[in-house]
Parts: C-alpha cells; structure tokens; sequence
C-alpha cells in the first residue's frame, strides 16, 4: 500500500491542502486505486516555503497545488500504484 502524506501545516493549509488531500481521494476513487493508496493528513515536512508539501512513502518532498494536483497523480501516484498492484 502506498502512503500519501500531506502537510496541513500553516503554509501548506493557506496553499490548499485541503484541496489538495480532497483531490488525491477523489482521483483514488476515479481510478479505482484507493484500495492501494493511504492518504494522511500531517504536520510540517520542513518545505514550508514549497507549500503544499507531499511526500510518497520515504521519497522526496515534493510540492503540489489545488492546480497540479491530477497531473501529479497520473504522472507520480499512478505508475508507482501500479507497479504495487504487479508483485504477488
């Protein structure tokens, strides 16, 4: 299962995080993966100047926005998912 963590701190809540968190579980369902994707509401990733911060599992933080949000599903969230969905 993949965790999706989103930061809901100051900035990152000013930025849309919660759009941004709405999002991820509104495309998980559109592409029939949220059985597989775990997303969780936290605070601070330390990028506060990068808000919204989003970070995969242990990968990097990354920024995301109510305006990114599908784009960095499809390209970061999607294949990862499916690349789960491929080991027994």
């Amino acid at each position: 299962m993949m965790t999706i963590k989103v930061c809901i701190g100051s900035a990152c809540h000013l930025k849309g995080s919660y759009n941004v968190i709405n999002s991820f579980q509104q495309l998980s369902e559109e592409y029939g993966v949220n059985e597989h994707v775990e997303i969780d509401a936290i605070f601070c990733l330390g990028c506060c100047t990068e808000a919204v911060s989003v970070k995969i599992d242990n990968g990097c933080v990354q920024s995301v926005s109510p305006a990114t949000v599908r784009n960095f599903f499809v390209t970061k969230v999607l294949p990862e998912v499916k690349s789960y969905q491929t080991v027994p």
